[in-house]
């Protein structure tokens, strides 16, 4: 198994004076950037650490928010990529669905994948709902410029003999030749994150990484239609599992004590990530009829389930409830290897874990300690754990 640390880069001071929420309209007088500064300092020292511990690096990218400060993951990649030696990079997500210009977004992928010298894991991803206005775009037309984003950067990234011109409905461009060109060859690993089962379908048919967020122990549900799109391509060939990944909160501590105290600083993610103005929260044309319907049934709010079907709201569950659903795993190091270990079983296997060791107001100390103790008294484990034996699942 390989672990990813992850965190938001939050600037949390004003989590507590939002008006109503924290994304797209929170006015950005309320940010200090001599304290936003020291955040990005030390979230740098943070992931440095990381890299000597042996833990990889997972980065993502929001907008207009104070739950996520990275609002163009490329600035972090390119400091990571140099001041890192060993470390994986993983942005989850590049939104290229929000972006104007696939082009440019080829050639900054390239580029770090080269300063790197071949860390690079591609996340593509479609981009979160409130930020539709913010890359002012029709959120009807945002799936299908995905997947021309998607298909223009592959091309592009795997396009080496002479230049090539691309017309599409969304992307016009006369001449494309890509300086530099990856250095891992054909293409840096792709990943993307879905909690859609016709997406996941869709990921296993192209082999990409899969990842789900917080989807606890519905997850297997999810890598299963992965699996049968990748039976359909693959000869029906069983997915192996590092072809999936999973985002949980990771909370270690010497004692249950310590591990509590941890858990409920990280458990800020799930309750601060919801805050959102109720106009942003469903731009009209952005979710499919299926997902509206689940919304007017109340079935939108961000949940989890337990393994006998308890529903856990993540915005307001308790720890013991995160716990539960397989959100958060939490405790001594023998409790939480033994946590994560029921999950990859329960999931049929799951090589990649996106660990969230920070969030919120967790402060260095405290993450550093959480950091530090996973890596040499669980990961190690975990690079041990013998993982199901791969199933192919037949299309229906």
């Amino acid at each position: 198994m390989r672990v990813f640390q992850f965190t938001e880069q939050p600037y949390p001071s004003v989590w507590n004076d939002h008006n109503g929420s924290l994304r797209v309209n929170l006015p950005n007088r309320k940010l200090d950037p001599k304290v936003a500064a020291d955040l990005f300092h030390r979230y740098y020292d943070e992931w440095q650490l990381c890299d000597e511990l042996g833990l990889d690096i997972m980065i993502n990218e929001h907008h207009s928010t104070a739950t996520c400060m990275s609002a163009a993951c490329v600035i972090g990649l390119s400091v990571l990529s140099r001041i890192t030696k060993r470390a994986r990079l993983l942005v989850l997500g590049y939104p290229i669905a929000n972006r104007p210009d696939p082009l440019r977004a080829a050639e900054e992928l390239a580029t770090i994948d080269v300063i790197s010298r071949g860390r690079l894991e591609m996340g593509f991803v479609r981009g979160v709902p409130q930020e539709v206005p913010i890359a002012n775009l029709n959120p009807v037309f945002q799936s299908d410029r995905f997947w021309e984003a998607h298909d223009f950067i592959m091309k592009a990234l795997t396009s080496h003999d002479e230049p090539f011109n691309w017309e599409s409905e969304n992307f016009n461009y006369r001449h494309v030749n890509i300086w530099p060109r990856c250095y891992q060859q054909p293409h840096p690993p792709v990943w993307s994150t879905t909690g859609s089962t016709y997406n996941a379908h869709k990921l296993g048919r192209y082999g990409y990484v899969m990842a789900t967020l917080g989807t606890g122990y519905a997850t297997r549900r999810l890598y299963d239609a992965y699996r049968k799109g990748y039976a359909e391509t693959h000869g029906g060939a069983a997915a192996a599992a590092d072809r999936f990944g999973y985002l949980g909160l990771v909370a270690v501590g010497r004692n249950r004590e310590e591990a509590l105290r941890r858990a409920e600083l990280i458990a800020s993610y799930p309750r601060s990530s919801a805050i959102v103005f109720a106009p942003f929260r469903n731009p009209p044309g952005y979710l499919s009829i299926e997902d509206n319907v689940r919304m007017l049934k109340g079935e939108g709010k961000p949940r989890s389930f337990t393994k006998d079907g308890r529903v856990v709201d993540m915005a307001t569950g308790s720890v013991q409830d995160l716990i539960d659903a397989g959100v958060m795993f939490c405790g001594t190091p023998d409790e939480v290897y033994a946590q994560i270990a029921d999950f990859v079983e329960h999931c049929g296997g799951m090589a990649n874990l996106l660990m969230m060791g920070h969030a919120g107001p967790m402060d260095h100390e405290e993450t550093v300690g959480n950091l530090t103790l996973f890596a040499t008294e669980v990961y190690p484990r975990l690079k041990a754990l013998r993982q199901p034996e791969p199933v192919a699942v037949a299309a229906q």
